[in-house]
């Protein structure tokens, strides 16, 4: 019976942000580097978001798919509107070790003319702080690739 009821009670906590959503968005970050429409689809599923974690994924998400437009010009704004969304979530949630590593990941693969590199060591402090908080596996596989 309070298996039950813990389920019937923790059910509407897993709606909008409930953790399966949450490992989809991750896994698609991991992927959409070099996945063009779900790159698209996730700037389109995010669309609009005002949660800081969604905030800073879909910033992500954009300037990941600034890599993925030809035009310099729209190359430039595209990146430039990521890059605002994810220090907006930054401001919103300060301490939120996932939204740094969204930060880092966009800053440690910028192009140097991009001029967004100026946060890495603060965020990889805060990262490497919160590791032992960070239980998502897909999480996990992204530090790996971006944190020695």
């Amino acid at each position: 019976m309070k298996l039950v009821l813990l389920l019937v009670f923790c059910a509407p906590a897993m709606n909008g942000m409930g953790f399966l959503e949450l490992e989809k968005i991750r896994g698609n970050y991991l992927l959409a580097f070099h996945n063009k429409k779900l790159c698209r689809d996730m700037i389109v599923e995010l669309n609009g978001s005002s949660d800081p974690l969604r905030l800073a994924y879909s910033g992500g998400f954009r300037a990941i798919w600034a890599r993925h437009i030809f035009n310099p010009i729209s190359k430039f704004e595209t990146f430039n509107n990521g890059k605002a969304e994810i220090e907006k979530a930054v401001l919103l949630d300060p301490e939120n070790a996932e939204i740094r590593l969204i930060r880092f990941s966009v800053q440690s693969n910028a192009p140097r003319i991009a001029g967004y590199k100026n946060n890495m060591e603060e965020d990889k402090k805060l990262i490497k702080a919160n590791l032992q908080k960070m239980s998502s596996i897909t999480l996990k596989e992204l530090l790996g690739k971006l944190i020695n």
